[in-house]
């Protein structure tokens, strides 16, 4: 997976799984562009892969509108000329509440990050890599844009709107040459999953922890270099003719029902 003279742009830039994309771009040649909406972890980003020797641009922006979307776009232009590879990976968890007890305005503004966001991505990169002629789109869904659970009714939601902006738009653009695809995470070692573990029992976080990983017949979490190993896979043209799709990432979870394999 050479990466050479090709430009990655990674939204959500300052998390697990956006910062061990960036490096993985960066340490195969490429010059990454990363965007996050929290200057301190996109600039610790940045940090973490120009000590590596890469060649990288952190600009601050906001998913959920437009002109900020544009503007980051444009950054990534004026920068570099082209992008060649977009993960579109900004996302935000929520809270854990039943649905009928729900916040409506914290509802809307997970709607409007990860999915929304997810919209605007594709809907302001896509002409410029039509214009070029080429290009890879990789969007960042998750287990829950495959089944539900209990308290995250935004969330799965809007997992599950991005598996379906990933086939219309890999519908609409692979005639002319561009690719779209997802990954779908079981629980990664982020910050996210903190977040989600305390929320589910605050008193025993780590319980949860292990609740989780025993699910799994890896028995563990996955770590978000190997999410990245797949988000790099799905920009290079080893998955030439993948489109449209997406991979799951979680241990073998959603295919043992969530049971754990045997062991000796």
């Amino acid at each position: 997976m050479d990466f050479t003279g090709k430009v990655a742009l990674i939204t959500g830039g300052g998390g697990g799984i956006g910062r061990a994309t960036a490096l993985g771009f960066a340490l195969r040649g490429a010059k990454v562009v990363v965007v996050d909406h929290d200057e301190a972890q996109g600039k610790a980003t940045a940090d973490v892969v120009a000590q590596r020797g890469g060649d990288i641009k952190f600009v601050r922006a906001d998913v959920t509108k437009s002109a900020s979307v544009q503007d980051y776009v444009k950054a990534a232009l004026d920068a570099y000329g082209r992008i060649d590879c977009f993960f579109n990976n900004a996302g935000i968890e929520g809270k854990v509440v039943p649905t009928q007890d729900y916040d409506e305005d914290l509802f809307d503004q997970v709607i409007a990050v990860n999915l929304k966001g997810v919209f605007l991505g594709l809907r302001h990169v896509l002409p410029v890599m039509l214009k070029q002629g080429s290009g890879t789109v990789v969007n960042t869904a998750s287990v829950a844009g495959l089944f539900g659970g209990p308290g995250m009714a935004p969330y799965v939601a809007s997992k599950h709107g991005v598996l379906g902006l990933t086939k219309v738009a890999s519908s609409d653009v692979a005639p002319l040459g561009i690719r779209v695809n997802a990954v779908c995470p079981g629980p990664v070692e982020t910050r996210m999953m903190r977040s989600l573990e305390a929320q589910r029992n605050p008193g025993d976080p780590e319980g949860v922890h292990r609740a989780y990983s025993a699910t799994m017949p890896t028995g563990r979490y996955t770590l978000p270099e190997e999410v990245a190993g797949v988000v790099l896979y799905l920009s290079s043209d080893l998955s030439g003719n993948v489109t449209g799709t997406h991979i799951v990432i979680d241990g073998g979870r959603s295919g043992s029902g969530g049971q754990p394999a045997a062991r000796r």
